[in-house]
């Protein structure tokens, strides 16, 4: 990018704030504090869309403009950035940080895939399915991380030396970035944008957010979703339909692993044990009521750090290593959307957009449903479905109080549809563009499928809400 042009974006974004909260907060339209939280709002997405400064950096932006501006209480913002949603994403990346030195990120990966077939129909099947079920254990960028050179490693052992000249390399890439979202949505453990949208429930509901809650309401949709979005990459045009010795590639790779050495099932033991630890949270709760999952992350995570390794002769994690793996942006990025939430809610700008939306003579079904989608599906493909998800839940929250409904089923359907990206090379697309993934491949193939998984949302939520009387009642 040219200096010229990022200047120009640069000054885009406080101009969109200035025009915003004058216009319409001095016009008298809305509240000129609210107006204030909107044009924080926009300032930030065109940010995160244009990105004349990295999105972490961008993410700093809610404590930096209500200094300024005075919009909420100070104390307000800047708690979001050491909240215990951010204490639980921290423990998942204590929890996997030695994965990669100790190999066991490698293993599980190979192990899962080493019955692969040759063709390309059963190489996407394999990677979406395969990235599905494991972002179901740890955030979808860590999967995508993990499987991405996995991927690019056998392309190069079938002859494929450059990846971006590779149309083979195109729906593998894809299938593993696109699966990672399809699993992550059924999960509070697949991803920030879940724990944002938590976030916002717990603070709706004043009570501790249990996950099965999540889980099951959140499965028929991923299930369904999973097998359509299947459906319609294994039904489009393909360049190249098999590759040769993929399955050999795999059984040879995990062989040479050797057997399971003591500090990966150490590691291993200790993921479960908080995944399971959280999922059976309400067996506990009463007796270790402080022991939430992010605080059963962060103290099985902490353990990585007093266990001795044999192998290495050293601690199984160091904190040396713990600066290097932790996603320190992932965590500011998560910040700065609950930040972002809370200028928008304490402002008075959710109002606003609510009763905006409320004049709209919604009814509360497949319209209401709709429109919430659009725009989850919008924001989350411009920016990323943590974004979405600080921005969307709040004014789903309040315009559906306003209607005088029960919030929770919108909330989960919006969840629906926030929780996959699949066109721009940013979140975790980046990670496959990185590694050599065509970005103009990416949009082409990305717009169908985005399409279809948005439509798949809306019914799943709708027919869901409709036949099933449980749906927006937590335990």
């Amino acid at each position: 990018m040219n200096s010229k042009k990022k200047l120009i974006q640069l000054v885009a974004g406080p101009l969109l704030y200035f025009l915003v909260s004058l216009g319409l907060g001095k016009s008298g339209i809305i509240d000129y504090n609210a107006a204030k939280g909107i044009g924080t709002a926009l300032w930030m997405i065109y940010w995160w869309v244009a990105r004349p400064v990295d999105i972490t950096v961008t993410a700093l932006l809610p404590g930096v403009i209500n200094a300024l501006f005075n919009i909420v209480p100070m104390e307000d913002v800047i708690s979001q950035y050491s909240s215990s949603s951010i204490i639980l994403i921290f423990g998942s990346c204590l929890l996997t940080a030695p994965w990669s030195e100790i190999g066991l990120d490698r293993r599980i990966s190979l192990k899962a895939l080493s019955l692969i077939g040759p063709s390309m129909k059963s190489q996407i099947t394999v990677w979406l399915v395969a990235a599905a079920v494991m972002s179901n254990m740890m955030p979808n960028v860590v999967v995508v991380a993990i499987f991405t050179p996995i991927a690019v490693s056998m392309l190069r052992a079938a002859g494929y030396e450059d990846i971006r000249k590779c149309e083979a390399a195109v729906p593998i890439l894809c299938a593993i970035a696109w699966g990672s979202q399809l699993g992550g949505a059924g999960t509070p453990l697949g991803g920030a944008m879940n724990i944002t949208a938590i976030a916002f429930i717990e603070e709706l509901t004043g009570t501790e957010f249990l996950y099965v809650d999540w889980i099951t309401r959140m499965l028929p949709y991923t299930i369904i979703v999973t097998v359509i979005v299947l459906i319609v990459m294994l039904t489009r045009p393909m360049e190249v339909k098999s590759l040769s010795g993929t399955k050999e590639y795999f059984k040879q790779a995990y062989a040479e692993l050797g057997p399971m050495k003591n500090d990966e099932k150490i590691s291993l033991v200790l993921f479960v044990v908080a995944m399971l630890g959280s999922f059976i949270r309400p067996l506990y709760a009463e007796l270790l009521p402080g022991v939430v999952p992010a605080y059963l992350f962060l103290i099985l995570g902490c353990v990585n750090f007093i266990i001795i390794s044999a192998e290495k002769k050293d601690m199984l994690l160091t904190w040396d290593r713990a600066q290097r793996e932790v996603m320190w942006g992932m965590l500011l990025l998560f910040a700065g959307g609950l930040a972002l939430g809370q200028i928008l809610t304490g402002s008075g700008a959710n109002d606003a957009i609510a009763s905006f939306v409320s004049g709209m003579n919604l009814s509360g079904g497949l319209g209401t449903i709709l429109i919430f989608a659009v725009f989850a599906c919008l924001i989350s493909e411009m920016t990323n479905s943590t974004v979405s998800a600080a921005v969307t839940i709040p004014i789903v929250i309040g315009v559906t109080q306003k209607m005088g409904l029960n919030p929770m089923p919108y909330i989960f359907t919006t969840a629906m549809a926030m929780n996959f990206e699949s066109i721009l090379p940013v979140s975790v697309r980046a990670i496959p563009v990185s590694y050599g993934l065509d970005p103009a491949k990416l949009m082409k193939n990305g717009l169908l499928v985005a399409l279809v998984r948005m439509v798949v949302a809306v019914l799943v939520g709708y027919v869901t809400m409709l036949i099933w009387p449980g749906f927006g009642v937590l335990q």
